[in-house]
């Protein structure tokens, strides 16, 4: 029986971070054996916003996250790797699914409004970037899409998408489901917690995150300096949010139940809370941190990497284009 597929990547821009590796990366590992995975790095989603882009920055950015996808445990034997604008399909299928989207489907989605808030100029990419998206799932016939609860809202437009076209054109694509990890899913900022950690705000801010790939000693400075509430013992009970996303860090990268979690710290100072944490944290990154860095050494490895990746992924691709076209008539 062939194994369901799954999907997911990351635009190699910012600074990935602890909740990209706990929300998505650390899944993506564990699902290996069970799903046909495929792991994009979306560089063509990074041209949203093409004022902030630097080319040569973009290019080394990309080959970085080819190397973290790898150092956090993506085998390239039992999963494909690849570079998204390697494999052409994407752009074209963005178009036909553009035609098909509403666009007052596009004007609700609230990640465009958080964005655009902070730019004088916006590009019409930034407002359909989620049909890209819904692009690169329904190009593969995926079955589950690993994300952060923040991203539902883009796995349901993919959903209308699809259910819009297959009405229109028949059966065509395949209807994806999210797949959404229990603890961790969403890990706020460490300066403010009532924000989600961000990869761009973590590039500019010291203190705002935790690097997947960061050295020890600024780990352990930023879980040290991380806002937590106005008391001086861990409360289940009151905790505020910075309390709660320390204790999440913790559980997420040790994988300790509730009840382990809340014997542990209950009680305990906000020094011990963080001591805890920044062990663990470090522990837990090490040998992600030192596979990143000896793979940094082999471009050459990473770029076959990539480029077998490219190619499985359109040998997949072609064959699902093929189909959208014969849907719509210019299959010529």
């Amino acid at each position: 029986m062939d194994k369901k597929r799954i999907l997911s990547g990351v635009q190699p821009t910012g600074r990935l971070h602890i909740g990209n590796y706990i929300g998505a990366l650390s899944v993506w590992t564990k699902e290996q054996d069970q799903f046909d995975g495929l792991y994009c790095v979306v560089d063509m989603h990074a041209f949203t916003i093409p004022e902030k882009i630097s080319p040569v920055k973009l290019k080394k950015k990309v080959w970085e996250t080819v190397a973290i996808y790898i150092a956090c445990g993506i085998d390239p034997v039992k999963s494909t790797i690849f570079i998204q604008s390697m494999v052409p399909q994407h752009s074209e299928l963005a178009w036909y699914l553009t035609c098909v989207t509403p666009m007052g489907w596009l004007d609700q989605m609230v990640q465009f409004k958080s964005k655009s808030a902070s730019n004088e100029t916006i590009g019409t990419g930034l407002y359909s970037y989620p049909i890209l998206q819904a692009a690169d799932i329904l190009l593969y016939d995926t079955s589950f899409v690993p994300v952060g609860d923040d991203q539902k809202q883009h796995i349901e437009l993919t959903r209308d998408i699809a259910k819009r076209f297959n009405h229109m054109f028949g059966k065509v694509f395949r209807v994806p489901q999210p797949m959404i990890r229990e603890v961790g899913a969403r890990i706020m900022a460490l300066d403010d917690p009532d924000v989600k950690m961000s990869k761009s705000t973590g590039e500019l801010k010291i203190g705002h995150s935790i690097g997947v790939v960061d050295d020890s000693d600024i780990i352990i400075k930023a879980i040290k300096s991380a806002k937590t509430d106005s008391g001086h013992e861990v409360s289940f009970d009151n905790g505020g949010p910075g309390v709660k996303n320390l204790l999440t860090i913790h559980q997420a990268i040790t994988g300790w139940s509730d009840d382990a979690v809340r014997n542990h710290f209950n009680g305990k100072s906000y020094g011990f809370l963080k001591s805890e944490v920044a062990e663990s944290v470090v522990e837990g990154l090490r040998p992600i941190r030192e596979k990143y860095n000896a793979l940094m050494q082999e471009p050459s490895y990473l770029s076959r990497i990539a480029t077998e990746g490219a190619e499985r992924a359109q040998s997949i691709a072609r064959l699902k284009l093929y189909t959208v076209k014969e849907a719509l008539g210019i299959d010529f």
